[in-house]
């Protein structure tokens, strides 16, 4: 095939994910990205849906806690799986930020986080079928923190690559697009999933099962990073740099210096409680199984939670993903009151009906919305940030955004303490608190995709 005929497959395929006749309608990237859209938005779809999918495969609310569990590790790391994960992947951005501040094209940055992510993967693999016990939690703990921290390298480079190659009413369709395919795929592993038979009660099964898919999802990131490498970017401004830890307190001030920023940060940090539901909402259903005398729901075993998870993702990614590119302000809303209602309607039906729960397709429903609700409080403020800011300040937005963030993720372990003093009871209302909070502070953000 001649370039010639490439470029206009390219082209073609681009008009039709993106629903964009005029690949050369551009807006907020610079003049000379117009022509080398449809390449990057093509290039951006293909890694983010390979990243999503691994993302799936070796999730820290479920996989790795279900791998640790199975394979004998203490309860200790799988309380840390979450905290670690998340905030590890956030608190570094600030000092990345000034880092990458000084790269005129950064994509690279994304590329070495991604190999970073697979050879983090790869070594959980080798403890997996060379270990066991407290020996595989603390190599998988350490394994993890490396996953994170290459990961917000991630983070913090690509808002800042698409901001410079992705027109701005089309980041949000991308996002929920690349969502929509990831969910598909990930819907069809864990249909394989499922066939497995007694997945946990076979220790040799089990290795071989979590030594697939940290294997699968490695290779998944090393192909992202060959995908990403391909982006045709331009060269941004540096200006700016200085000492990176010196120059990431001083961005801090844009929290109170800006006030849109700093009022989607708030908001932002409220909607933590759609992440936290999810864990807390199975723990709710394995509790009542339990309960009523069963050995364990289709809907709450490994394959049967990321079936919910990835036909969420398959269902809502792209709805959500079209909205944002309106008013992403809404889907943030509307995502937090849909967070809110599943786990209210959770928290009546354990304490009115508590069998109920122990119902599969009940325990599944609950799951399902609250995944389709955390999909959409993720499109819609990462689709918020990138059109808030502009080329000057997306990276700096990004890194003191997911900084905050972080350390609020970190306190979120304190809800460990709550179960433990008050019950799980006390968590949902504390949770269903914030999230009420979380959807009227979006409503009222300013619609930044009418700019």
């Amino acid at each position: 095939m001649s370039s010639t005929e490439q470029q206009s497959l390219t082209n073609k395929l681009y008009g039709y994910l993106a629903e964009d006749e005029d690949a050369r309608v551009c807006k907020d990237i610079p003049d000379a990205a117009c022509n080398d859209q449809p390449q990057a938005f093509l290039a951006h779809l293909w890694a983010l849906t390979l990243t999503k999918l691994g993302d799936s495969l070796v999730s820290a609310r479920l996989v790795l806690p279900w791998m640790l569990t199975a394979l004998g590790a203490p309860s200790f790391f799988i309380s840390a799986l979450v905290p670690l994960r998340e905030s590890l992947a956030l608190l570094p951005q600030l000092i990345i930020a000034q880092q990458l501040r000084q790269t005129p094209v950064r994509k690279w940055f994304w590329v070495a986080g991604s190999l970073g992510q697979a050879a983090a993967l790869v070594g959980m693999l080798v403890a997996v079928l060379t270990t066991r016990g407290e020996l595989l939690g603390w190599i998988v703990i350490m394994l993890l923190t490396l996953f994170s921290i290459a990961r917000g390298v991630c983070s913090v480079a690509i808002k800042d690559v698409q901001g410079k190659t992705i027109s701005k009413t089309k980041r949000g369709r991308l996002t929920g697009l690349a969502a929509s395919i990831a969910g598909l795929l990930s819907l069809l592993t864990a249909l394989v999933i499922i066939g497995v038979p007694q997945v946990g009660s076979d220790n040799q099964a089990s290795e071989w099962l979590f030594a697939a898919l940290l294997g699968a999802a490695a290779l998944l990131w090393l192909c992202a990073a060959l995908i990403y490498a391909a982006v045709p970017e331009v060269p941004g401004a540096t200006e700016g740099g200085g000492n990176a830890l010196v120059e990431a307190l001083k961005s801090l001030r844009l929290l109170w210096q800006d006030r849109q920023f700093g009022q989607f940060v708030i908001t932002r940090a409220l909607l933590v409680a759609s992440a936290f539901a999810i864990p807390y909402l199975v723990v709710m259903i394995q509790m009542a199984g339990t309960e009523q005398g069963g050995d364990g729901l289709q809907l709450t075993s490994l394959g049967g939670l990321m079936l919910a998870s990835g036909l969420a993702g398959l269902l809502a990614g792209r709805f959500w993903g079209r909205w944002s590119d309106r008013a992403s302000q809404q889907v943030m809303s509307v995502a937090a009151l849909l967070a809110t209602a599943v786990m209210a309607i959770a928290l009546a039906v354990m304490t009115l009906a508590p069998a109920w729960l122990a119902q599969p397709w009940v325990g599944g429903g609950l799951i399902f919305a609250a995944a389709v609700a955390h999909h959409g409080a993720r499109v819609g403020r990462k689709t918020y940030l990138v059109d808030m800011a502009t080329q000057d300040n997306r990276a700096q937005f990004t890194a003191v955004s997911n900084t905050v963030i972080g350390v609020v993720l970190l306190l979120g372990m304190l809800l460990g303490v709550v179960d433990s003093l008050l019950g799980i009871e006390a968590v949902m209302l504390t949770l269903i608190g914030l999230g009420l909070l979380a959807a009227v502070r979006a409503w009222r953000l300013p619609n930044v995709q009418q700019d």
